[in-house]
């Protein structure tokens, strides 16, 4: 499992006082930042080998500006060329969020999945739940 704290900005807030819901996939990507570290450790956007092919997002609790949100993802399965990573958005110790993310290995170049190559999948595998 890897961890990340989110403090909500104010501009996450929506008019009825609470994080409006799109701040959420932003939150849920920003915490896939050590999986993208796996995958591709430089960062370099050029070679990039990730695409995105579903994310979904429930929203089980209001959440707050002024507190801080922990995001916890997991690796729930690694495929062939996809990764399923879960999402959970916590609060002062309640779930108010929990997503999926479906990451695909690409090759840009050939506009086409690839295999995930053996030693990514040994590091993604020693964080699956």
């Amino acid at each position: 499992m890897f961890q990340t704290t989110i403090f909500p900005r104010f501009t996450d807030t929506d008019a009825l006082g609470h994080i409006n819901n799109t701040a959420f996939a932003i939150w849920f990507e920003e915490a896939r930042l050590p999986i993208f570290e796996i995958f591709h450790p430089t960062l370099e956007v050029k070679s990039w080998p990730l695409i995105i092919a579903r994310i979904e997002i429930d929203l089980l609790a209001q959440t707050y500006w002024g507190k801080d949100v922990e995001i916890r993802t997991f690796i729930e399965k690694v495929g062939n060329s996809s990764c399923h990573l879960r999402h959970e958005a916590w609060q002062e110790g309640n779930k108010v969020a929990k997503g999926l993310a479906i990451l695909i290995y690409f090759d840009y170049v050939s506009n086409q999945s690839k295999t995930i190559e053996e030693h990514i999948r040994q590091q993604l595998l020693q964080h699956q739940q």
